[in-house]
């Protein structure tokens, strides 16, 4: 098939790879000039493993452009445009109505493409770029029967990819079972699971094959909100259990491993922390609020993981300020800046929160990341800040480190090396890589998330 994608930002080049190699002819649009001249010219913009390599194998079926009449020709049209919040919290669809107009305003008369929102939008998106289509094409005076589809993403960032190729389940929301029927062919190669996995994205052990979702659009736009208001649920439950595991003594970790052996509950999302962030779950539950507000209903439960999850990052300020007593005057190592591992995204990271709490305390913060120090440094620009490439150049004469971000780049540190350099081997673990006897034989006066001192069995 012929597919246009408009958005080449994160969920637009990542579909835009991944139907490449599954044989489409793929046309990214978007306004960036300065990232398509650099697509052109095998500059890939976003840290995502695999997408370098996956972009250059495919790029005889890969055409970047900025010109909108190239959507034309397309069989399938993606709009994959950003919605960031409006100031209701709900997601502000102004581009993807954009995008909906000059797609519009490029169709010929009598051809009939399907226009696919893969963009996350607000209930009730689908109807709204159907009237933009249809007002677009009657001012024109052209004669289009457009087809509409739902189909939300549910990539995870650092492991974009592999959601794509092998993916839960698809989800398609439309009115006919004809629109359905095209999405189901696009889709067929992973339906079916018969297509060979690029080199360095193996199809995963015991992987069942994904079931399509075929449901209306309005269903279609409420089950991406759902599933990540669910999760981001989970993750303040497990936090909020933490921090009772540290009253009472027990270990969260070994708590998680327990619970999540029931199959109703899982063990996935169960990780304490500091703390949810990123691109999706913090808009997202906020859009459901939004949403929720509109109809006059509220969503208690989602609220309360919101507040929760902001109380985490105070918490592990907290724990700092325990060991340490003044913070005023310290030297404080945060180990960690992106929202999570595998990528360079410091959107609603818990270390922009942990760093603004520390600097109001008067710390003096060194910083280091194996991927968002560029963004990290256009972004945080204050005089007790200071940026490190060497994780044990960092540590030299601290007074405490902070891990935020579970690289595995931090699991390998050398724990007593990293005790010797410091003024004041304290470490406070907010992802709880570490096994706490482990850490404390190395000489580390160290504080995990709702664990106890001994080191866990269950976990690993």
């Amino acid at each position: 098939m012929k597919i246009a994608i408009l958005g080449a930002g994160y969920v637009g080049l990542n579909t835009a790879a991944a139907l490449a190699y599954l044989g489409h002819q793929v046309l990214v649009i978007d306004k960036d000039r300065a990232r398509i001249h650099g697509l052109d010219h095998g500059c890939n913009p976003l840290h995502e493993p695999g997408l370098d390599n996956l972009l250059a194998t495919c790029k005889d079926r890969l055409i970047f452009s900025t010109n909108t009449t190239a959507v034309a020709d397309a069989d399938i049209i993606f709009i994959a445009v950003g919605t960031p919040a409006a100031q209701n919290g709900e997601a502000h669809i102004g581009f993807v109505e954009d995008a909906a107009r000059e797609v519009a305003g490029e169709l010929h008369p009598h051809h009939t493409p399907t226009l696919v929102v893969k963009s996350t939008v607000p209930i009730g998106t689908g109807r709204r770029v159907r009237h933009v289509v249809e007002r677009t094409l009657k001012s024109r005076g052209v004669q289009a029967n457009i087809k509409i589809a739902a189909n939300p993403e549910f990539l995870r960032e650092g492991t974009a990819l592999r959601d794509t190729l092998y993916p839960d389940r698809i989800v398609v929301g439309a009115e006919d079972s004809a629109t359905h029927a095209v999405m189901r062919a696009l889709y067929q190669p992973l339906l079916a699971q018969d297509f060979v996995p690029p080199p360095g994205l193996p199809r995963p052990d015991g992987y069942q094959l994904p079931p399509l979702v075929t449901t209306d659009p309005t269903s279609a736009e409420m089950i991406k909100y759902v599933a990540n208001a669910f999760l981001a649920v989970k993750l303040s439950y497990i936090n909020e259990i933490a921090a009772l595991c540290e009253r009472v003594g027990a270990d969260v970790g070994e708590v998680a491993h327990g619970i999540g052996l029931d199959r109703r509950i899982g063990r996935d999302y169960l990780d304490a922390g500091p703390g949810w962030g990123g691109s999706c779950l913090p808009k997202d539950t906020s859009a459901l609020l939004a949403v929720a507000e509109e109809y006059g209903d509220s969503l208690l439960l989602v609220a309360a993981a919101r507040e929760v999850n902001q109380r985490q990052r105070q918490r592990i300020v907290e724990k700092l300020q325990s060991e340490l007593k003044v913070l005023r005057g310290s030297t404080i190592g945060i180990l960690g800046l992106a929202f999570k591992e595998g990528t360079g995204d410091l959107r609603d990271s818990p270390a922009l929160d942990i760093i603004e709490l520390l600097l109001a305390r008067g710390a003096h913060l060194r910083l280091h990341d194996p991927a968002a120090i560029p963004a990290a440094r256009e972004l945080l620009q204050h005089d007790d800040l200071d940026f490190y490439e060497d994780p044990y150049a960092m540590a030299t004469g601290a007074d405490a480190l902070v891990l935020v971000t579970a690289w595995p780049h931090y699991r390998a540190l050398d724990l007593p090396r990293l005790a010797q350099a410091m003024r004041t081997p304290v470490m406070v673990d907010a992802r709880n890589l570490y096994d706490p006897s482990t850490a404390q034989a190395a000489g580390l006066r160290y504080t995990g998330i709702g664990r106890s001192i001994r080191a866990t069995s269950s976990d690993g």
